[in-house]
Formats: structure tokens, C-alpha cells, sequence
């Protein structure tokens, strides 16, 4: 196999980079160094970018804000390529929005607002990109985007892009196609409904005041840490298994909200995954309930 930084230095990719620290493009704020790095600035590019890596078989990863990441320190080898808000147009067709991966859900969520359109209330205080909420079928306060998503194109590991209908993407609580297949998500269209543009705002600013108010946005986390086993709540179990506030180095369960793990400062990834096992371990011993990790794991040791 060619060196793949010489392979990549030849191709003429609008932002690449060469050992970049992955704590730099995590919300945990937590991860070693990726070998090449690439931010596309069009659909063309993350294209080319998979392209590139599948034909020289150079094990490649594609991330979106990386807002439910733990990369490891040792970092990732290979090419990490990351879709965020350089890939973001939105267009809006009746009760339609279509939107590119790389879009924020907030910004899909106001441009919503703003055309008077009902059904992303929920997702307006999801921090990830359109392509990783519909990827893992993100949710929050009694939606997800299988609610509300009629049309995702992809493009395929044979290269082929490919429009699949809501029926056809398999979600589920936490999955879908995307994940079953290995697709990378180019482009997702939502089916929303005609409201009262009051109405809508009253209802974003009810559920982002109450995310703020129970969550620890304070501090750099991935998120809910754990599933929702089937039966409970993985914080309120935490929370009585005496595990509120329990701290490993600077990685601790939140003293807010116990589903989640904060990084209080110089959190490394063996500091945070050593808690977790400790809270998995917990919450077996005393419930007899097994945690299921909800963030996505990456990287070498």
C-alpha cells in the first residue's frame, strides 16, 4: 500500500491535515492523534475523500461534529474525514427540508422555525449533525428522527449513491441502515407539518431550557453515556447505585445528571473508560442491570 500521507498530499482537498489531535474535534474534548484528517467542503470531496481510501484500502473513518465520540489516546490510523457545517445547505420545498449531512440539527430546527414548520421541536438542542442524528436514530424528549424523516441518501460501500425511503432505513432505538450497512449519509429530507410560529418557539425554548437545566452542558461529555436499558432510566439507576459524583482522575459521573460522563478538565480516554466499567460494574452488582455503552468507542490504545 502507497504511503497514504504522500497518497493524500497529491489530491488537492480543501482542508487536510496530517496527525491531528482528535481531542480537538470531540465534545469530551478527548483523543489522540488521527494520521490524515480531512474537512470536505462539498459532497464531491467527502466522496472522492472514500473514495481514495476504499481503492487503496486505507481504514478510514467518517464523523460528524464528533458530539458522542470517545476516541481513544492512542488515536486513530488511517483517514478520519469530518462532516460538519462546510457541507450544511438546506433547501425547503411546501412541508419538506432538505438538508445536507454536515447540517447542524439546531440550524435545520431554527430554518424550520422560521418557515413555520412543526415536527424538530425535539431535536433543536441535539448538538450533532443531520448525518450522525440519522445514523443512530437520535432522539430526546419523546422523538427521534425516524419521526420525522422521509428520504436519505447514501452512498453505499460499492461506491453507488442510493436514496432510501423512511420504511426502508431500518431504524430502530439507537440504529438504522446507516449502521447495518456502513453507509455514509449524504443528504437526509424531513416530512414536517404547517404550525403556528409562536407556537413553535414557545415549544423549542420549553425543551432547551429544560435540557439546560438538568444537563451538565457545562462541561465537555458525549452525551448520554448509556443506553436506556428496557425498564429503566441509566441515570436514575446510576444514581442509586450511590455512584453520583463518583470520580476517577478527572473523569467523573456527573452531579447533575447521572447518565452522563463529564471530562472535569484532563480527562484521558483510559481515565473515562475506567469509570465507565466501574458504573457498568455497579449497576450490575446492585440491579443486576447491564449498561450499554450509547457513545461510539474509536481508535487505538
Amino acid at each position: 500500500m502507497e504511503d497514504i500521507f504522500e497518497l493524500y498530499s497529491k489530491y488537492s482537498f480543501s482542508d487536510i491535515r496530517f496527525n491531528e489531535l482528535m481531542k480537538n474535534h470531540t465534545s469530551f474534548k478527548i483523543g489522540g492523534p488521527a494520521d490524515i484528517f480531512i474537512i470536505p467542503e462539498t459532497i464531491e470531496e467527502l466522496i472522492n475523500a472514500i473514495k481514495i481510501a476504499r481503492e487503496s484500502n486505507i481504514p478510514y473513518f467518517v464523523m460528524g461534529n464528533g458530539t458522542n465520540l470517545l476516541v481513544k489516546d492512542g488515536g486513530i490510523r488511517g483517514l478520519v474525514i469530518k462532516v460538519n457545517s462546510k457541507i450544511n445547505q438546506m433547501f425547503i420545498e411546501g412541508e419538506k427540508i432538505t438538508a445536507q449531512a454536515g447540517a447542524l440539527l439546531s440550524d435545520i430546527a431554527k430554518f424550520a422555525l422560521n418557515n413555520s414548520l412543526s415536527g424538530m421541536e425535539f431535536a433543536s438542542g441535539i448538538p450533532g449533525t443531520v448525518g450522525g442524528a440519522v445514523m443512530m436514530n437520535a432522539g430526546a424528549y419523546n422523538g427521534e428522527m425516524k419521526d420525522i424523516v422521509s428520504k436519505v441518501k447514501v452512498l453505499t460501500k460499492q461506491n453507488d449513491i442510493v436514496t432510501y425511503s423512511k420504511q426502508e432505513m431500518n431504524f430502530g432505538y439507537r440504529k438504522s441502515r446507516v449502521i447495518e450497512e456502513e453507509l455514509v449519509v449524504l443528504e437526509v429530507e424531513f416530512d414536517l407539518k404547517s404550525g403556528d410560529y409562536n407556537e413553535i418557539f414557545e415549544k423549542m425554548k420549553d425543551l432547551n431550557e429544560r435540557r439546560s437545566s438538568k444537563q451538565p452542558l457545562e462541561l465537555a461529555s458525549a452525551g448520554s453515556t448509556f443506553k436506556r436499558p428496557e425498564g429503566y432510566f441509566a441515570g436514575k439507576l446510576i444514581d442509586e447505585a450511590g455512584l453520583r459524583g463518583l470520580r476517577y482522575k478527572d473523569a467523573q459521573v456527573s452531579q447533575k445528571h447521572c447518565g452522563f460522563i463529564v471530562n472535569l478538565g484532563f480527562a484521558t480516554y483510559k481515565d473515562v473508560s475506567t469509570l465507565i466499567s466501574i458504573v457498568q460494574k455497579t449497576v450490575k452488582d446492585v440491579h443486576g442491570v447491564d449498561l450499554e455503552l450509547e457513545i461510539k468507542v474509536v481508535g487505538e490504545d
